[in-house]
């Protein structure tokens, strides 16, 4: 896939932790989300997938590309992976939404003296980028991991009513040897799993557009 000709600004909440309330109900008419762009060293053309949930209150993506690691076999540029998605989000007429949360899952592998790093932004096309919200890991470490991130409800920044705002996603993984050795070893993260059962949730919050 390539990336839309849409010059894509930058968008203003910050997901901090927290608990999400509950805003209006999901629409019940289908949610269909186009993948305008995908881009980046961690989601080569094919390897990052979107599908909606059938209650129209989330959205995942599935990676099957995306791993960053240093050490034996890796390369140079491999220490980091980054991963461009731009959406465009079919809306019901008369809704619109935010993102509430963003639960991220994958399988990391550090070496004793390594640490590894998930961070993300969001924003939608036209205004003002999020600072990145970042995850920090600690070898010795050799099992799947989790991070979320979490946007209060009087936080929330919701696509503009009536208009076509993509929305962006601008992920990145981080590994560093650090004390370890990696003339000897190798550490690394991904952003998915050998049976591609780990992937990123995205979760939704509603609200009804003003009426005409």
């Amino acid at each position: 896939m390539t990336t839309g000709g849409a010059a894509v600004a930058l968008l203003a909440a910050t997901f901090t932790p927290g608990t999400v309330a509950t805003t209006v109900p999901p629409p019940p008419d289908r949610i269909v989300i186009d993948v305008v762009g995908v881009n980046g060293s961690g989601c080569p053309a094919g390897t990052a997938h979107v599908a909606v949930s059938p209650d129209n209150t989330a959205f995942t993506v599935s990676y099957s590309g995306y791993i960053a690691q240093v050490g034996v076999g890796a390369k140079p540029t491999d220490f980091r992976k980054n991963c461009q998605l731009s959406l465009n989000v079919h809306v019901p007429q008369g809704f619109t939404y935010a993102i509430a949360k963003a639960d991220y899952r994958g399988f990391a592998h550090l070496e004793s003296g390594a640490t590894g790093l998930e961070r993300a932004s969001y924003y939608f096309q036209g205004q003002s980028q999020t600072a990145f919200v970042n995850h920090h890991f600690s070898g010795p470490q050799n099992d799947d991991w989790q991070a979320s991130d979490t946007t209060d409800i009087d936080q929330l920044v919701y696509a503009p009513c009536g208009a076509m705002r993509y929305f962006n996603i601008n992920t990145e993984l981080r590994v560093d040897a650090g004390t370890s050795d990696p003339t000897r070893t190798t550490s690394l993260m991904a952003m998915d799993s050998t049976d591609g059962s780990i992937n990123t949730l995205y979760h939704f919050a509603w609200k009804e557009c003003p009426k005409p």
